[in-house]
């Protein structure tokens, strides 16, 4: 039998939620490390941008939570 046939949503979805959402921390920390400046140089423009790109996925994901609704992925790039 399958992983898929012996798992329950609830127990599918602990499993994935645990893993993505350890990734995603490790990611966020590694965004994080940008802000040594003795060795990356940037603007407070470069900072807003970034939290705001950060902060827009979060409220999505929020939303999505609420809603039960797939949404878009983004990307991101700084704006020139």
């Amino acid at each position: 039998m399958t992983r898929a046939a012996r798992e329950s949503k609830l127990q599918r979805f602990e499993r994935l939620a645990q893993k993505r959402v350890t990734e995603a921390l490790r990611r966020l920390r590694l965004v994080g490390n940008l802000s040594n400046r003795a060795n990356y140089e940037y603007s407070d423009d470069h900072v807003k941008q970034l939290t705001e790109a950060l902060e827009t996925e979060l409220k999505e994901l929020k939303n999505r939570f609420r809603q039960e609704g797939a949404g878009a992925g983004h990307t991101f790039s700084f704006r020139k």
